[in-house]
């Protein structure tokens, strides 16, 4: 059994949560060059520019890449071989966010209830999922997403008589509807299976998965590769102005689901798609 400090989990978030706001993964950068030598629209071309200099006066200025800072989802897995002492595990989660947010500048953008509106003052609470694995370590994953790309989501539910092709339909006509509010190009993560709250669950992680790599499941495999080339037929381009570049990643995840419901959820991200991720 080894024992973690909860207070350790806090400081790497409020590492990580600053991190993600101001650095792009440098699998983003490359997928904007790949992506540069494809794209045939000139204004195409020049919003795929402008973002590229955007995340390098980020990084270097320590500025944030957007304004919108998001909410912060946390996926946290504990591995079941560990201890975890000191204050309880979700006030250190917010506590983290809530000291990345001070210490970095960061916009605050969360409200204490839907209705009367009033701003927290500190980004929190986080929407925060766990998971208990194997092992003795924990991992935390933070995804700050803005408003504009995380209004854009869907979810429904198919009738289990529907096909593969009804799913994508979904899928492309949930990215159509997004358009230029969600600021292409996207990273898409899709969620198909489990029920109401668990498929829009599975679509958020997707967004965190390396979008360079494919499923495991070769029919998931063959629909990632389907879904982002028919995506970039749809002709939104680079924050909707036209072109070849409407998504520069899609990753699907699937879970099993009830023999009368077909669930299906798309997860919008902007071109930053920020993450961060942290082994404890």
């Amino acid at each position: 059994m080894r024992t973690v400090p909860t207070s350790d989990i806090r400081d790497v978030i409020a590492e990580i949560a600053v991190k993600a706001c101001m650095e792009v993964d440098v699998s983003v950068t490359d997928s904007f060059a790949k992506a540069l030598k494809t794209e045939t629209s000139e204004l195409g071309s020049y919003v795929l520019n402008q973002l590229i200099d955007n995340y390098d006066i980020a990084k270097r200025e320590r500025i944030p890449i957007c304004q919108d800072t998001g909410m912060v989802t946390v996926f946290c897995s504990v591995g079941q071989d560990v201890h975890l002492s000191g204050d309880p595990v979700e006030d250190m989660i917010n506590e983290g966010i809530r000291i990345g947010y001070e210490k970095g500048y960061l916009r605050k953008s969360v409200v204490r209830d839907p209705i009367d509106r009033v701003n927290t003052g500190d980004n929190t609470p986080a929407v925060i999922h766990y998971r208990i694995v194997p092992g003795d370590k924990v991992t935390v994953t933070v995804v700050p997403k803005g408003a504009g790309c995380e209004n854009m989501s869907k979810l429904t539910i198919l009738k289990p008589t529907q096909e593969l092709s009804d799913v994508k339909s979904f899928v492309k006509k949930s990215v159509f509807e997004a358009g230029a509010n969600a600021c292409p190009p996207f990273f898409i993560g899709v969620g198909i299976g489990g029920n109401f709250e668990k498929v829009a669950i599975l679509a958020k992680e997707a967004v965190t998965l390396p979008f360079t790599e494919r499923s495991e499941i070769p029919y998931v495999a063959k629909l990632e590769d389907e879904l982002l080339a028919e995506i970039n037929e749809l002709n939104l381009g680079p924050q909707g102005f036209g072109g070849k570049t409407t998504a520069l990643g899609l990753r699907v995840l699937v879970y099993p689901t009830h023999i009368a419901s077909l669930p299906v959820a798309v997860n919008i991200s902007c071109h930053a798609v920020r993450h961060e991720k942290a082994v404890i």
